[in-house]
């Protein structure tokens, strides 16, 4: 959606967004990144979902999800820590204390940010003392809670609300949302209004997954979370099997769950639960895990420069689908809970979400053409959770509604419309 200043972030010219650091070997990446290389379409502005908060807050998003240029729009009078700025990080890393010594003197309810406060979690601490003893509001914004959970956030508990921004949704591009686009680049901002977001992509994955994921990893071979990491990008979408991850990497199985511990830690992926009936019918187990932008997916794999087979299509579409209904149940703050559904003999639906009014099953097919035998799962899933309700979905990429047997088909577009105007889950 394009508009004017003040009712949501632009996307503009690097140059008029960032402030680059001589001292920041990241922020000049950055620069080199946004400026040098993907210098964006046009000024286009996306009014993001991600309310203003009225109280102490800790963000999360992958990086590149738009948190820093949100935060710069919403909170130009608040008081700004960058703590990718190597200097700024050291500083209140050897003393914390200089936090407290500078923000005690602000007025009750004046706001403080810190981005990328992963990199020194001790200032925790001074934080806690200044939303207790002086009255002040925290935007604690990350791309990672991986130091945070092992170094003390629980100190915060209950004064800073956990919350999450995510790559730009359908409901926020609204007549800028390109399904087939979105398939095969994502949804990152600076993929969506780059010149050419391959090579943005290209560069995200190079510069910022597999050098700072790496550097979480604390592991010295490199050629082994290299391997695991581009073998998980292609099981994206599928039943997760850690054993033959092992094999097919050859790392051990518990090297190969911290890898996967450390991408979701990173806000990279995710992983989907599978449903298991209060009955004993025998039921696949292992989860699916999935990546938070197919930009990125198809990045990872090495396919973004080719155009995807029929094969990659069925869990782009899955990942695309998982994403904003994710992205849609954070934004409105329901805390439902995602998950899949598969038996031993093959019937299986894509997604099921118990909600304040029943089940939502939803099947996913990436064809232009809806066959009925896509509804077993959906039909078997009605009888296994009977008298519950259960409204099922079928959502493909053909351009006709339908109605078969109780379950609406909706083309992908029309099903994302519904979603975020809160007729599917509410």
């Amino acid at each position: 959606m394009r508009g004017s200043e003040g009712v949501g972030t632009w996307y503009q010219h690097p140059l008029q967004r960032f402030e680059i650091k001589k001292d920041s070997s990241l922020i000049s990446m950055y620069f080199y990144l946004t400026v040098v290389i993907f210098p964006v379409i046009m000024i286009t502005m996306y009014t993001r979902l991600l309310k203003v908060p009225e109280k102490s807050i800790l963000l999360f998003g992958a990086r590149g999800t738009g948190k820093s240029t949100w935060l710069r729009h919403h909170f130009k009078d608040a008081v700004f820590y960058d703590l990718l700025n190597s200097r700024e990080s050291l500083r209140l890393e050897r003393n914390p204390e200089y936090l407290f010594n500078e923000l005690h003197l602000l007025k009750p309810g004046s706001w403080v940010i810190l981005d990328e406060v992963q990199r020194v979690p001790s200032l925790l601490n001074e934080v806690h003392r200044l939303i207790e003893s002086h009255g002040l509001r925290f935007v604690l914004c990350g791309s990672s809670a991986r130091k945070l959970k092992r170094t003390g956030v629980n100190l915060l508990a209950g004064r800073a609300i956990v919350t999450h921004m995510f790559p730009l949704t359908s409901a926020e591009m609204q007549h800028d949302f390109n399904l087939e686009r979105t398939l095969i680049y994502g949804t990152l901002p600076l993929a969506v209004t780059a010149q050419d977001p391959e090579d943005f992509l290209l560069t995200y994955t190079e510069t910022y997954l597999k050098e700072e994921i790496r550097a979480e990893a604390l592991t010295r071979n490199v050629g082994s979370f290299l391997r695991f990491l581009e073998i998980a990008s292609r099981q994206n979408g599928q039943v997760t099997n850690i054993s033959n991850i092992s094999r097919e990497a050859a790392v051990n199985r518990i090297t190969v769950q911290n890898y996967f511990e450390i991408l979701v830690d990173t806000l990279i992926g995710y992983w989907i639960p599978a449903w298991k009936l209060k009955r004993s019918t025998k039921q696949i187990s292992h989860p699916k895990f999935y990546l938070f932008d197919t930009g990125v997916a198809r990045a990872l794999t090495g396919r973004l420069p080719y155009p995807p087979t029929q094969e990659e299509l069925g869990p782009l579409f899955e990942n695309m689908l998982f994403n904003e209904i994710r992205a849609y149940i954070a934004y409105k703050k329901l805390h439902y809970k995602l998950s899949f559904w598969r038996n031993y003999d093959g019937v299986e639906v894509d997604l099921l979400c118990e909600t304040k009014k029943g089940y939502v099953a939803v099947e996913m097919k990436a064809s232009y053409e809806w066959r009925k035998q896509y509804n077993r799962g959906l039909k078997r899933i009605q009888t296994e959770l009977s008298p519950n309700i259960v409204h099922c979905y079928g959502i493909y990429r053909g351009n006709r509604q339908a109605k078969f047997d109780d379950i609406d088909i909706l083309p992908a577009d029309q099903f994302l419309k519904m979603l975020w105007s809160d007729s599917v889950i509410a």
